[in-house]
């Protein structure tokens, strides 16, 4: 059985905005990752903790794809009425059954180890997963190349928390990791959040 640990972004101070760089915006959720093996699915936080019986539609969502072997890394977050997500509804626990996941990376799939290949490749492969299956489980938009300060302002703008920006060329690594960049919305509720 394969071990994964989260790959955590380092925190910086502006956008890169070299042609390799994917930037995805940072939505206000629980990190999460999904794993499926068989008819079995957990859903794991960034604490270790196993909350698969707190996210039904994740799991459900989880349980239909046809593929039966994958790893998933995301974040769970509940969409409010302006399609943005609502990190109150989510940290109340009243809602969980509206619970999705945001899908940004894919580790693990059909048996085989992904996490050697660069971002591109495993986007690719994160596409594919979930082609035909958009209800619970949703791949994370993202912009590539120069664009990256001028979408971190638009973020800005629109209230979401920042923006992550990731090496495109680059494998996934546990721990702390140099070439994926979270710079935060500095008026963001999530700046003075501290759990």
């Amino acid at each position: 059985m394969l071990k994964f640990d989260f790959c955590l972004p380092t925190v910086g101070k502006v956008v890169p905005a070299g042609p390799e760089w994917f930037h995805e915006i940072k939505y206000d959720g629980y990190r999460l990752r999904l794993e499926r093996a068989g008819d079995r699915v957990r859903l794991i936080t960034k604490g270790g903790h196993d909350w698969t019986k707190r996210f039904p539609w994740i799991v459900e969502s989880a349980l239909k794809n046809r593929q039966k072997h994958f790893v998933i890394d995301g974040e769970a977050i509940i969409r409010g009425v302006d399609g943005y997500s609502d990190f109150n509804a989510l940290h109340s626990g009243k809602h969980n059954a509206e619970v999705e996941m945001l899908a940004f990376d894919i580790l693990a799939m059909d048996g085989d180890d992904l996490r050697d290949l660069p971002l591109s490749m495993r986007k690719t492969n994160l596409q594919r997963l979930l082609a035909r299956r958009p209800e619970g489980i949703f791949v994370s938009d993202y912009e590539q190349g120069e664009i990256g300060p001028d979408l971190f302002r638009k973020a800005c703008e629109f209230g979401f928390e920042g923006l992550v920006s990731k090496r495109s060329d680059r494998p996934y690594r546990g721990g702390r990791c140099p070439y994926w960049i979270k710079v935060k919305n500095r008026t963001h509720p999530a700046m003075s959040r501290e759990f």
